[in-house]
């Protein structure tokens, strides 16, 4: 599903920018049959053609309020109103992706030994917009792990415009590490403070395209304006050495991706 050559890609020039910036621009990375492969399958799997047990799915709210979306009802019928769907792994075409020799190189130049995911997830909004997600970051005790990860690929399944459900984002907010202790939502006071507003920048992509982005920058996306839907596939990516210590669900169990060596060669796991 590659546009480019994955050992000639320049990743060092893109990892220099998200080092400092906290996000990077890939280009456009995946050739329009894996395009068409990645929407149909997002498709099928909203519309019950297709099924994995204990794929996760989240209802976008009538509101597109972010605090309107439903919790915990998982899968509610043949819809295309779902603004999540995560354990993406376990389909063999997103598998793929997410396993592909460009990332590989990418991750591994930044998680040294066996790498696993915490999350590969869909994120969509509908043709009546979808949700208006807040400031927030990717971390903290909402994840329950014992290291906070910091990579994920998010690649664009369909052009998102400025108007269409972009991300926008705060750069070099990283390196501030986590607002709160908490993690997720960024609380409007702090947002203030930091003025967010005034230091955004919105990164409009075209389908295909892959960005770097570090989990404790600043990010949001607002509806799509557009009347098109807007799909992007995100996987976080860390090492096989982080556990889930949550308390109130079962801990997670996280996909290895990339091994150092083959299970059962008698090396060190």
């Amino acid at each position: 599903m590659l546009r480019v050559d994955p050992q000639r890609f320049d990743v060092d020039s893109a990892l220099a920018h998200y080092a400092e910036h906290g996000y990077a621009r890939l280009g456009v990375l995946m050739d329009d049959a894996g395009l068409e492969a990645l929407r149909e399958r997002a498709d099928d799997l909203m519309l019950g053609r297709v099924a994995y047990p204990g794929l996760f799915f989240q209802l976008d709210a009538p509101s597109g309020r972010y605090e309107d979306a439903p919790l915990g009802l998982g899968w509610q019928g043949p819809s295309l109103n779902y603004r999540k769907l995560e354990k993406l792994e376990l389909d063999p075409r997103f598998r793929a992706w997410l396993e592909n020799p460009l990332f590989e190189r990418v991750v591994r130049a930044r998680i040294p030994g066996d790498i696993v995911i915490y999350r590969a997830i869909l994120f969509h909004k509908g043709q009546a917009g979808g949700s208006n997600l807040p400031w927030h970051q990717d971390g903290g005790r909402l994840w329950g792990l014992t290291e906070e990860p910091e990579l994920q690929l998010w690649t664009a399944l369909d052009d998102a415009p400025e108007d269409g459900g972009c991300l926008e984002v705060v750069p070099g907010s990283h390196r501030g590490g986590l607002v709160t202790p908490l993690g997720g939502v960024i609380p409007p006071d702090r947002v203030a403070a930091a003025e967010a507003e005034a230091r955004r920048v919105m990164l409009p992509a075209r389908a295909g395209e892959v960005m770097l982005v570090h989990n404790h920058l600043w990010h949001r996306s607002g509806p799509s304006r557009t009347g098109q839907r807007r799909r992007a596939f995100s996987v976080c990516y860390m090492s096989e050495r982080v556990r889930c210590v949550r308390k109130k669900k079962a801990p997670r169990v996280f996909t290895p991706v990339f091994r150092q060596s083959p299970p059962g060669s008698g090396a060190a796991e």
